[in-house]
C-alpha cells in the first residue's frame, strides 16, 4: 500500500527515478523565521611578545533571551609570525565555551554588529549578538564568566625561531571550517549569557598576527 507524506501547505511529496524511487529533497539551512544568518570574519593586530599562557584572543558573548545562538563552527584563519622569532617550543589554541557570562569582555577590537552588519541577507533582523571582539596586540579582559574545564576544541603545532613564518592557515577550531549552516550535526547553541572563547598559548619572545571567523544562526528554538 502506498503511502503520502504532505509537506506544510498540503504538496505531496515526490521521488526521484524509477530504480530506487528515493525520496526527493531540498536541502535548506535551519529556518531562522523573524530572525536571521550571520558571518563574520575578523584579523587582529600583531601581537606583542610575552603574552601570558591562556590569554584569551577572541570572544563571542550572546545576551539576548528567550532566542538562541546556533554557532555553527569557529575558525582559526591562519597564524603568522612577525618580524620578531619565537623561542622554538609548542603552541596551543583552543576554543572553550563561557557561561554564565555577566561582565562583558574589555579591550582589543570589537565587532561593529548595528544595521545590515554580519546579515547574509538584508530582509534578516539586525543581529542580536552582545559582542564579538579579537585581540589587537595583548589579551583581552577577560570579563565576569565561567569557562568549562576543558575546550570544546583545539590545536597544536610546533613553532621555530625563523621569522616571518606561516604557521598555520585555516583550520577549524569547532565544526567544519567551511563554516556552512547544517555542516556540524552538533552545532555549539548559546542561551542568554553564554559563549565562545579562543585563548592562545604561544612561546616566548615571537610576535604575530592571526584571523578568527564564525557563523551563526538566531532562532526562536532549536
Amino acid at each position: 500500500m502506498a503511502i503520502q507524506i504532505q509537506g506544510y501547505s498540503g504538496v505531496v511529496a515526490e521521488v526521484d527515478g524509477t530504480t530506487f524511487r528515493a525520496l526527493r529533497v531540498t536541502v535548506r539551512p535551519v529556518d531562522y523565521g523573524a530572525l536571521g544568518q550571520y558571518r563574520i570574519a575578523m584579523v587582529s593586530g600583531t601581537m606583542a611578545a610575552g603574552l601570558a599562557a591562556a590569554s584569551e584572543i577572541f570572544q563571542l558573548r550572546w545576551t539576548q533571551t528567550p532566542n538562541l545562538a546556533i554557532i555553527w563552527g569557529v575558525n582559526l584563519d591562519g597564524l603568522s609570525g612577525s618580524a620578531t622569532a619565537f623561542t622554538a617550543g609548542f603552541a596551543f589554541i583552543n576554543l572553550t565555551i563561557a557561561r554564565a557570562w555577566s561582565g562583558d569582555g574589555s579591550g582589543g577590537s570589537a565587532a561593529t554588529l548595528t544595521g545590515n552588519n554580519q546579515k547574509l541577507r538584508t530582509s534578516m533582523a539586525t543581529t542580536s549578538m552582545g559582542s564579538i571582539r579579537i585581540s589587537s596586540t595583548g589579551a583581552l579582559g577577560v570579563g565576569t564568566k565561567t569557562l568549562d574545564a576543558q575546550p570544546e576544541g583545539q590545536i597544536s603545532f610546533s613553532m621555530n625561531t625563523n621569522v616571518s613564518v606561516n604557521y598555520q592557515t585555516m583550520i577549524g577550531l569547532y565544526g567544519p571550517s567551511s563554516l556552512e549552516d547544517g555542516g556540524n550535526p552538533a552545532p555549539i547553541v548559546l542561551a542568554q549569557n553564554e559563549g565562545v572563547v579562543v585563548r592562545s598559548t604561544v612561546p616566548a619572545t615571537g610576535t604575530w598576527q592571526f584571523g578568527i571567523s564564525t557563523a551563526w544562526t538566531e532562532v526562536a528554538s532549536y
